[in-house]
């Protein structure tokens, strides 16, 4: 499923990038592009992120975007 439209990013990708070791918005940002156009989809992303990261043990961590 779409995530971030602006991006094209899918919950898989974002998946991915967790078991890469992404475990915050900010670098997540920086891999994919997720939350840099309009921002809606940031807490979407957030929770999946924070869902994968759990199953792996680590909390996910947010990192406000520096605006």
């Amino acid at each position: 499923m779409y995530i971030c439209l602006c991006k094209s990013v899918t919950d898989k990708q974002i998946r991915r990038a967790a078991a890469k070791g992404v475990d915050n918005l900010y670098e997540l940002r920086e891999s994919l592009g997720v939350a840099s156009g309009c921002g809606t989809c940031a807490s979407a992303a957030q929770e999946i992120l924070a869902e994968t990261t759990s199953k792996r043990g680590r909390p996910s961590l947010y990192v406000p975007s520096p605006v």
